[in-house]
């Protein structure tokens, strides 16, 4: 097993990775964000010109729970009402490759027009 741990933080909305000393990573922090943006690439949708959708307006999500789902890794739950599942090897990826995954989505974010702002919802009275 390469994860011992997590300590999900929603004041700095991160969550702590723990790995194991063999596993020779540092124990990390990834932000919410990060995770939410980066747990639909496997299901990523498409949209009617063929381009991934980029997601966006993530910024305040907060990770609501963590299950294990036994071999297959871990279910997050964001508060928005998405979950996926996370191996713990996708985990490690998300780890190491965070700097470069993070300004793609920056670029592909501006390039879409998106923000990372909370979109406000208004009503009608």
């Amino acid at each position: 097993m390469i994860i011992t741990g997590f300590i999900i933080d929603n004041t700095l909305r991160n969550l702590t990775i723990e790995f194991s000393a063999d596993a020779n990573i540092a124990n990390t922090q990834l932000s919410f964000e990060y995770l939410r943006i980066s747990a639909d690439e496997n299901s990523a949708k498409k949209n009617k010109a063929g381009q991934i959708q980029v997601i966006s307006h993530k910024k305040n999500v907060l990770l609501a729970g963590i299950e294990s789902v036994a071999k297959h890794g871990y279910r997050l739950r964001f508060d928005d009402g998405h979950s996926a599942i996370f191996s713990e090897e996708y985990l490690q990826t998300l780890t190491l490759e965070y700097e470069r995954r993070w300004q793609d989505y920056l670029s592909d974010l501006k390039d879409s027009g998106h923000s990372r702002e909370a979109m406000i919802d208004f009503k009608q009275l």
